[in-house]
């Protein structure tokens, strides 16, 4: 059974830091592409980070930019997203996403939608 289960969320304040983490079940993560996603309230879901399963090559979409990073233990088949100098406006629940094919980080940080595996999310909340 295919399966993506994030952990790591809570309460930070402003200027903290935060690890997720996201372990994955019934398949590799090394032969998917993965990614980190979010969803604010009231707002569209949107990407945050993509790593193609081909070349290895990361995209950071512009809400993040230069404060997250992204990276996979293969041992443990997890996958982690480091977040620094949070936000308020950093406020929302997070989700980690597989998929099978390699159309581009940029696409699926593009089209979240199209990323075939979710984790149920886990909240990020940023306040002092």
């Amino acid at each position: 059974q295919v399966q993506l289960v994030e952990s790591g969320g809570g309460l930070v304040q402003p200027g903290g830091s935060l690890r997720l983490s996201c372990t994955a079940s019934g398949f590799r993560l090394e032969h998917y592409t993965i990614g980190w996603f979010r969803q604010a309230p009231g707002k569209e879901r949107e990407g945050v980070v993509c790593k193609s399963s081909g070349d290895g090559s990361t995209y950071y979409t512009d809400s993040m930019k230069g404060r997250v990073t992204i990276s996979r233990d293969d041992g443990k088949n997890t996958m982690y997203l480091e977040m620094n100098s949070l936000k308020p406006e950093d406020t929302a629940v997070y989700y980690c996403a597989a998929d099978p094919r390699d159309s581009g980080n940029y696409y699926y940080c593009s089209n979240y939608y199209d990323m075939d595996y979710w984790g149920k999310g886990t909240l990020v909340t940023v306040s002092s």
